[in-house]
């Protein structure tokens, strides 16, 4: 009894002195509370509401012995380590201090080494995480019966759960933000509507959303744009809802929907959209899938995209390069989804008579998107642990502000491309100029009275 008592002393007494020498060298805003309760503020002006708790010492004693993002993801996932006094985003921008990596290593290896040798042999606790694909998380090299799966692992989670932090027509995709102050709703809307501007929606057109979401945009392009429109998707929750969601709203003759892999589609469709969806296809399979596209297009069709991107390297071989941190994602949120290049993802429209027409830039209007989310997601989480479990909410909620800070430093992009099937011997169909996108279109009030 004597020996661990004076065990727990000193390591409590070793993470403390750790700690504080964090802080002599962060001076970060947030605390890290431990498990005794002790607030260990890690720099000289931090916000009391905001800290960091770890659990006992056998967290640092795992992530001593196994120092691996997995090891670190596991235990935050099991509320070995949490954030407090805000979403995770909230509380990650606080604790982050440029070039904190460098400043961290200015500690001597060897007071570092003494200070954690109290931790070296603590047993933790199990880390094992539910939440996770067991088949190949990557896809390359996958059978096309392998998208069921993929698809289903991210959205089948529950209707409920993304209710908590969508807005209310449930799009998981870029809000285009007029102004930077709008309501996630208002730009939500927006991008709705100017997508239909930029497919130039007529009353009659055939109308095509390869991966609807929760029905959003084929709704919206029915109601105030008349197209007929028809959707595929993989994910069975959200084609329930979307059924449900046309019956509400009226649209049984204007609006269809089926469980369907886009490889199987047939038929022709003036214009097609696909939005989100092309991060989930895999570079590998990206050409025969802008070669599906170009065969599902009438003439002078247009297709507008919308998707995630990196920023390119030198070579293909330097850009497929795996990370930890896309193999964590492929691992527990989106298995089999890989994304491309903007560079590539045009050399392989154009290379299958695809026509580019406009690229635009959204990087900063998904950093926003994300926060929204993540803020939103926070504000309803006992909500959320309810519908799904602590486990798939702290994942969520990780991966959210994660994504809010790839896109605030570059590290993930987003683009709109639209894109004509080209008619050789031709000239194009679009208009002269791009008037079109900003004239006076649908506003978000008749929008709701509509509904």
């Amino acid at each position: 009894m004597f020996g661990r008592e004076t065990r727990s002393r000193r390591q409590l007494d070793a993470a403390k002195k750790l700690l504080e020498q964090l802080a002599v060298q962060l001076n970060s805003r947030v605390s890290v509370r431990l498990w005794d309760g002790t607030m260990v503020p890690l720099g000289e002006q931090v916000d009391e509401k905001l800290f960091l708790s770890i659990s006992g010492p056998g967290v640092i004693g795992s992530l001593l012995r196994w120092p691996t993002p997995d090891n670190l993801l596991k235990h935050y996932a099991n509320g070995h380590l949490d954030f407090h006094g805000g979403d995770a985003l909230t509380v990650i921008e606080a604790l982050y201090v440029r070039d904190s990596r460098k400043r961290a290593k200015k500690i001597r290896k060897s007071a570092l080494f003494r200070t954690l040798l109290p931790f070296l042999f603590e047993s933790s606790k199990s880390c094992v995480v539910d939440h996770t694909y067991q088949g190949n998380v990557l896809g390359r090299d996958r059978k096309q019966a392998e998208n069921l799966d993929f698809i289903q692992f991210h959205y089948d989670v529950s209707n409920e759960f993304y209710e908590l932090f969508l807005d209310k027509e449930m799009v998981y995709t870029c809000a285009y933000f007029t102004d930077w102050n709008n309501s996630l709703e208002q730009a939500q809307f927006d991008k709705l509507d100017m997508i239909c501007r930029k497919l130039q929606l007529q009353p009659g057109d055939t109308f095509l959303d390869i991966g609807f979401g929760w029905g959003s945009l084929l709704c919206h392009a029915a109601q105030h744009y008349g197209v007929q429109a028809h959707g595929v998707t993989l994910a069975e929750n959200q084609l329930q809802y979307t059924q449900e969601k046309v019956r509400r709203l009226g649209l049984e003759d204007k609006v269809t929907v089926e469980i369907r892999d886009y490889a199987h589609l047939e038929g022709k469709f003036d214009k097609v959209a696909s939005i989100g969806m092309y991060e989930h296809v895999g570079i590998d399979n990206m050409n025969g899938y802008m070669k599906k596209v170009h065969s599902l297009l009438a003439k002078n069709g247009l297709c507008l995209m919308q998707g995630i991107t990196r920023p390119g390297k030198a070579t293909m071989k330097q850009f497929r390069k795996v990370n930890t941190e896309r193999r964590l994602l492929n691992k527990y949120i989106f298995p089999g989804g890989e994304l491309d290049h903007i560079g590539h993802l045009l050399q392989t429209m154009e290379s299958n008579g695809l026509e580019v027409h406009d690229v635009e830039g959204w990087r900063n209007h998904y950093m926003h998107t994300c926060r929204h989310w993540c803020e939103r997601l926070y504000a309803r989480r006992e909500e959320a642990i309810g519908f799904v479990g602590e486990e798939k909410y702290r994942m969520w909620m990780l991966y959210l502000a994660g994504c809010s800070l790839a896109f605030k430093n570059g590290g993930a992009r987003l683009y709109q491309v639209l894109m004509e099937k080209h008619a050789k011997k031709e000239e194009s169909c679009m208009p002269p100029t791009r008037e079109h996108l900003f004239a006076a279109g649908v506003s978000h009030d008749s929008r709701r009275s509509a509904a």
